[in-house]
């Protein structure tokens, strides 16, 4: 869909409008880092969110918060305690990106995030939608936010009967909607909506064209990363053939069969490659 104003007429936005209002206002959550004009907690909070239940970000983020609670503290936290901190949450990928993301605005911004989505977006581990949600929930300023809560109410609403509905067609709709007064409050009400839509309602967002089920995780590789991490974080100087010894009784014990060696030396080696281990000959240090 174009962004022309003939084809935004054939949308009752003013009646959406009022009704996100009306329903996000009934259904409003308070949570810790909502209504805060420090960016810093917005980002950490919206990477926390990513693929993550809101129930299980309320019980690390202020923690986190606490321990690092600024750029500059976490960029010059040890990286083991940083992973550490973030266990339960899942994803571990995002806490090295978070890191090296405090890293880059220690040195380039002066221990502050940059104020531009094109800037925001450049740090790793920070898409658009990342940029977008710190720009208004930290600056309170308009910008083009598209998450999944998000996707539902403007599908559920706008898209009643249509399949695979693609982001291109929903952002000229989600940057008309959005005010220039009160951006932070109007997405707090489609979160909120949306987040009661998923619970009440066949999810709309499945019919988004970006919809991807999560796959299983237990058995998988993500799982068998997750628990090599939590070996090593727990001790550190870890000879290889250990680790496989404690992840192949792992993997027995939940009675999948023991782990193949290639699959473990690749897993491995796609760890150390990203940063999780150092490897020193045999010997992996967290």
């Amino acid at each position: 869909m174009a962004d022309s104003a003939i084809e935004l007429e054939a949308f009752d936005l003013e009646r959406f409008v009022e009704r996100v209002w009306a329903e996000g206002a009934s259904r409003y959550r308070e949570l810790p880092w909502r209504n805060i004009d420090d960016a810093y907690g917005v980002l950490v909070s919206e990477v926390m969110l990513q693929q993550t239940q809101v129930s299980r970000v309320l019980k690390h983020w202020e923690r986190f918060m606490a321990l690092f609670p600024t750029i500059d503290a976490l960029a010059a936290a040890d990286t083991a305690f940083v992973l550490e901190q973030w266990q339960g949450l899942g994803y571990n990928r995002r806490a090295l990106a978070l890191k090296r993301a405090a890293e880059q605005c220690s040195e380039r911004y002066a221990g502050a995030l940059p104020r531009t989505r094109e800037e925001l977006a450049e740090l790793p581990g920070i898409g658009q939608a990342t940029a977008a949600g710190v720009i208004s929930f930290a600056y309170n300023e308009p910008s083009v936010y598209i998450e999944t809560n998000v996707r539902t109410v403007f599908i559920h609403e706008l898209f009643p009967d249509a399949e695979k509905v693609a982001d291109r067609e929903l952002v000229p709709l989600v940057e008309a909607t959005c005010p220039v007064d009160r951006p932070r409050a109007w997405y707090y009400a489609l979160l909120d909506w949306g987040a009661h839509l998923k619970q009440t309602t066949v999810n709309p967002s499945r019919r988004s064209a970006h919809y991807a089920r999560q796959s299983a995780f237990e058995g998988s590789r993500r799982q068998k990363r997750a628990e090599m991490l939590r070996c090593v974080l727990a001790e550190s100087g870890m000879a290889s053939d250990e680790l496989f010894a404690k992840l192949d009784a792992f993997e027995r014990e939940a009675g999948r069969g023991g782990v193949d060696r290639a699959d473990f030396e690749s897993i491995l080696a796609d760890m150390v490659a990203e940063g999780f281990f150092r490897r020193e000959g045999e010997v992996l240090f967290a």
